[in-house]
């Protein structure tokens, strides 16, 4: 129920004394409240006067007040605690995502990535700030109760004592349960996320392939799963505190009825009887709690357990092993011999090749066929199985190092937009760009057109809930981003132009064709027209680089690798 990580947290120990002091203090007062509560009870019973036992109500009500005040302290104190936990673990879990890189997002999803940052560090909040309190409580206010009940009468309290095992084995039989469903709801839970989001980030393309409908349909199961499941969890949940609320009640009636015998048999005064019975529920109060909170702590656990895991990941291999200068034209970079797999799956088999100075290489084939994951590789964001590389003379298992990433930009098929001003965006990687920078940068990238139109210009707001931007207005947003940092000398594209229609694609063609003087570049793509931009084409197939060379001799020859590639293309309706 406890994660051994969780005495890890810095501020964990002192937070846990106060925690248990605060406790302490509140049992006492429980205490406290019942004594003072018996003894009014008591000499109103006897016929004593309001006068005479007025004492006695006002150390009651100190006491209940007391009480209260500490629960809103401990709550208070924790709820502080657990908000700068939790932004610690956000900023963490962010500064890991961006290490990482994509091959995060690509094994555990993007709607699991999205939740995580979002519902799942709320649920941890709530596992911190619920299970911390609800623990503490659990083990020192039963006990001290225990304690006074039997030094008022030993009988009862070995009874309370006895009894208490029994209900929580029955809550821990009926927990357990209830844990593999939360585990399997989370599960569930995580699915249809990532199923969620692909299915918003796709829906053009299901539209016009018309399966929209039946993607819908396969949305619907997945949520109908997910709730049935829930309700499954909830029913054991609702059943687990039925239980423990008829057990505890029927443990308390019991104390009661030996309580009664003993008083019409003289062998017990009104006043012990009187404590004993009203801390009779105080004694099982603090389990009933837990047990009302156990499900949303399932939930907050299982979050945790997901926030960790990603925050302890650990980058194979060495960092910062190479020590790289700006590249330039005799700069030189060699893969040799590179494979990678997914899942035991070979993605990529026996890569070898080199690039030297401010050379244009087409990475051709169809989909599926490892360019992405080639770029991938390249970008250092995926790590080779086997092979090395070799920069400047520099060998290296792989290409996470700052020096290099520090050397690039990686444009993708659609360039996250943030929900900043268009000035912001622009400048995110140069954010002390100047304005005169800005506009240069605006100007080459063919975005006047679109600054014009907008009612506050570069200070519009975009992305999100503000302007939206059309496939080739964000491939020209991130034209601009490249072309605001000058010495970033490598540029990897990873098929930025496969969703857009071929009218905007040949007008962002142009804007490119300057872009791409004096860089290295590795082009990603399987529109072929790109070719006459290129000075060197890599065909690749299943894996395998099958065909190398300059794109105009390769197009001169008919058996080439390369025509009969366009002549699948061809087919498919892709040029």
């Amino acid at each position: 129920m406890i994660d051994k990580r969780l005495f890890a947290l810095p501020g964990i120990i002192s937070s846990l004394v106060i925690l248990v002091i605060l406790t302490g203090i509140q049992a006492f007062s429980i205490i406290f409240q019942g004594v003072f509560l018996a003894r009014a009870i008591t000499d109103l019973w006897q016929g004593k006067s309001i006068d005479q036992t007025l004492i006695n109500v006002l150390f009651f009500a100190f006491s209940f007040v007391m009480r209260q005040l500490l629960i809103v302290l401990k709550n208070n104190y924790m709820s502080k605690f657990a908000d700068h936990t939790v932004e610690n673990y956000r900023i963490q879990l962010l500064a890991k995502y961006a290490e990482i890189g994509p091959s995060i997002i690509k094994q555990s999803g993007t709607g699991n990535a999205v939740t995580t940052l979002g519902a799942g560090l709320d649920n941890i909040k709530n596992y911190f700030q619920l299970l911390l309190i609800k623990v503490f409580d659990l083990s020192i206010i039963p006990w001290l109760i225990l304690l006074y009940i039997a030094y008022l009468k030993w009988e009862q309290g070995l009874f309370l004592l006895l009894v208490f095992p029994v209900v929580i084995l029955f809550f821990i039989i009926l927990g357990l349960a209830a844990q593999s469903k939360a585990d399997a709801e989370f599960a569930n839970f995580k699915n249809l996320n990532n199923r969620f989001v692909d299915a918003l980030r796709g829906l053009p393309t299901l539209k016009q392939l018309g399966l929209s409908q039946s993607y819908g349909d396969e949305i619907y199961n997945i949520s109908e799963d997910y709730r049935k499941t829930t309700m499954r969890t909830l029913r054991i949940a609702i059943t687990s505190t039925f239980a423990l609320d008829f057990f505890t009640t029927l443990s308390v009636a019991i104390v009661a009825v030996f309580l009664g015998m003993d008083l019409m048999n003289a062998r017990m005064a009104l006043f012990p009887a009187l404590t004993i019975l009203i801390l009779a529920p105080e004694y099982f109060l603090p389990l009933r709690n837990f047990a009302d909170d156990y499900h949303a702590t399932l939930n907050g656990k299982n979050s945790l357990t997901d926030v960790l895991e990603v925050i302890d990941t650990k980058i194979v291999g060495p960092q910062d092993e190479l020590q790289l200068n700006k590249w330039q034209a005799e700069s030189e970079l060699s893969l040799n011999a590179v494979q990678f797999s997914y899942d035991s799956k070979v993605t990529l088999k026996n890569i070898s090749l080199h690039a030297k100075g401010y050379q244009k290489i087409a990475l051709v084939g169809e989909s599926g066929s490892g360019k992405s994951t080639l770029l991938s590789i390249l970008g250092g964001f995926l790590q080779p199985d086997q092979g090395t590389i070799n920069i400047n003379g520099q060998e290296i298992k792989h290409l996470t190092q700052q020096q290099w990433q520090k050397q690039f930009f990686y444009m993708p098929q659609t360039p996250y937009i943030f929900h900043e001003s268009l000035r912001d965006n622009i400048r995110f990687y140069a954010p002390s760009a100047s304005d005169k920078a800005i506009s240069e940068a605006v100007e080459k990238a063919g975005l006047s057109s679109l600054i014009d139109e907008l009612p506050a210009g570069l200070n519009t707001v975009i992305g999100e809930s503000g302007r939206q931007l059309s496939g080739g207005q964000a491939q020209r947003v991130a034209l601009a981003r490249m072309l605001l940092d000058s010495s970033r000398k490598v540029l990897l594209f990873d098929e930025p132009t496969a969703h857009l229609d071929i009218e905007t694609e040949i007008d962002l063609k142009r804007t490119m064709s300057t872009i791409l003087d004096k860089h290295l570049v590795f082009f990603a793509t399987h529109r072929l027209h790109w070719l006459d931009q290129m000075d060197l084409v890599i065909v690749i197939r299943e894996g395998r680089i099958v065909e190398t060379g300059v794109p105009s001799v390769l197009l001169a020859d008919t058996n080439s690798a390369l025509n009969a590639l366009r002549h699948e293309l061809h087919k498919g309706g892709l040029k």
